[in-house]
Order: C-alpha cells, then structure tokens, then sequence
C-alpha cells in the first residue's frame, strides 16, 4: 500500500477536514513523503521519542497516533520538537495524527470505545467543540453506582500506579453516561444540563470538584492516556484489514 492511500483512507473514516478549523493539531499526515510504498504500521497514543523509537525497531513504515508533534503550528523546531522530528526523519519514519477527530468518531473513537467497555446502549454524539462532536453519552442497561463504574474501569484501563477517581455528588444510581475522553471536564455543565447522571473523562482541573458538587453531576477520571487508547487500537484494527502488519506501542503515563 501507499503512504497516501493509507492517508486518504483514515481522513474519510474520521472525516478529518471538518475539524481543520477547530483542532490546534495538524491532523492528518504530519511528518512524512506524501508517496511512500508502507507494509507496516505502528500505533501509539503520544509521539514521543521513545515511542517513535519503539515504532523504529518494530520495523514500522509509519507511527499513527492520537497525540502528535505539531499543535498550533510550528515556530521553532528546537528543544523535544527537534528531537521527536530527528527521531522520526533519521528512522525514515511517517506520523499520521487524528486528535479531535479521533475522540468523536461514533464508531472507532474514544468515547466510542469507552461506551463500549461500559456497555451503554441508546448512544448518541456528545460534547461540542466549533459544532463538532468529540464524545458519546448513553444509558446503562441496568443502574450502577459510580464505584462500580469505577471498578470496571480499574480492572479494564491501564491506569498506571493510580487507581480511577470518582466524585459522587449525583445520584447514588448512575444509568445516564456522558464520555469526553482525556480532558473533559469543560463539559460538566452540558452534562449536567442534558440530565446526565456522571460523566466520565480522563482527568480533571480544580475547579471541577467544586462544579461537579454544585451541579449536583457525579465525575469519573479515568486517566488520560487510560481513556484514549482505544481509537489507535481501532485504526490498528483498520490497518490489519488492509492488510498491513501492525504494531500497539504501549507506554502508559498514568497521567
């Protein structure tokens, strides 16, 4: 397969233009020829030195992966850009990236798959960011307390040395869910005012216990790089439809 072709085939399932204007990443291909024969693909969730390394000795054509190198242009390319650049130009090395478009693909993405893990059903789009979704809400088959949404999430997420937190100032029995993978606190109040019962995320700011609690909206962090590995897991699955080796390059944060 070609580099482009791959390209072309990731930009129409994640529709990757509508969010051109909104995304501070440059999502698409980021480093890399625009012709290139690829047999091998590597995924990760951040591109950082070590993990384009990692993709380098896995034999991998290209690193597809949800954080990249270049968020809000490139003015200087010194210090760690340099760095992550070198590594990937020295490796002959290609970066594809899907940020945002990656959190609110309803099918392969984020949210989706963290509804997925959680079991909810009657899903629809949730959270906006310039009109575009970036999450998923949805019910639970059968009421659940936060604890145990929390446990399912422990026993499932790599978490790292931190185990899920959990803020219960809702209901003591959670049957609507709202998801904004990563950091999705900003979207409390949109939650709480479509009656959403916990919202779950990766991790959170200050002011949000104090929110949460005066919204009356039980809160779940789960972990950034917990809650956003499941849409490089999904692209991986894409790939090895078409026919490509591929490589999930872990390393957690527990951030």
């Amino acid at each position: 397969m070609q580099l482009s072709e791959l390209v072309d085939q990731y930009d129409e399932r994640l529709d990757t233009d509508a969010y051109a204007d909104i995304d501070a990443s440059a999502n698409g291909l980021q480093v890399g020829p625009e012709e290139a024969p690829i047999d091998h693909v590597a995924v990760a969730v951040d591109a950082g030195v070590a993990t384009i390394e990692r993709a380098a000795d896995a034999g991998a054509d290209v690193l597809v992966t949800h954080h990249g190198v270049v968020f809000g242009g490139i003015e200087h390319v010194t210090g760690p850009d340099y760095d992550r650049m070198e590594a990937l130009i020295e490796n002959d090395l290609a970066l594809y990236v899907s940020h945002l478009p990656l959190d609110g693909q309803q099918e392969l993405g984020n949210a989706a798959g963290l509804a997925d893990l959680l079991a909810l059903t009657d899903r629809e789009p949730f959270g906006t960011v310039g009109g575009e979704y970036i999450g998923q809400r949805g019910r639970r088959t059968e009421a659940q307390t936060i604890e145990g949404i929390a446990e399912t999430l422990n026993e499932s997420l790599d978490t790292g040395e931190r185990d899920v937190q959990t803020f219960a100032f809702g209901p003591e029995e959670v049957e609507d869910v709202a998801i904004v993978t990563g950091s999705g606190v900003d979207w409390l109040e949109d939650a709480a005012d479509t009656g959403t019962d916990v919202l779950v995320t990766g991790e959170g700011k200050q002011h949000a216990y104090h929110l949460a609690r005066e919204l009356g909206i039980n809160l779940v962090l789960a972990g950034h790089y917990a809650t956003e590995t499941f849409g490089v897991r999904n692209l991986q699955s894409l790939a090895e439809e078409w026919g490509l080796e591929t490589t999930f390059i872990d390393e957690p944060t527990s951030l």
